[in-house]
């Protein structure tokens, strides 16, 4: 399965806000509660810092979907 492109503008966004900004989470509370239980993988290891930076190139996973961050273009 091909992973869903997720565009950002700036250099690199918080894991919190791209969970948001994917709408697989409701809001920053839902976003923390799956981040802290270790539900979410940044390129292919569990990652449960919120405010973790991804950047164009990073994968993130979470609930069986796989994001790729790609560069606004």
């Amino acid at each position: 399965m091909n992973p869903i492109e997720i565009p950002i503008s700036g250099e690199s966004i918080r894991l919190g806000q791209l969970l948001k900004f994917a709408s697989v989470v409701e809001d920053g509370a839902d976003a923390r509660a799956v981040i802290e239980a270790g539900e979410v993988e940044v390129n292919g290891e569990v990652d449960t810092r919120r405010g973790r930076q991804v950047r164009a190139g990073d994968t993130v996973t979470y609930a069986g979907e796989t994001f790729s961050v790609v560069a606004e273009s």
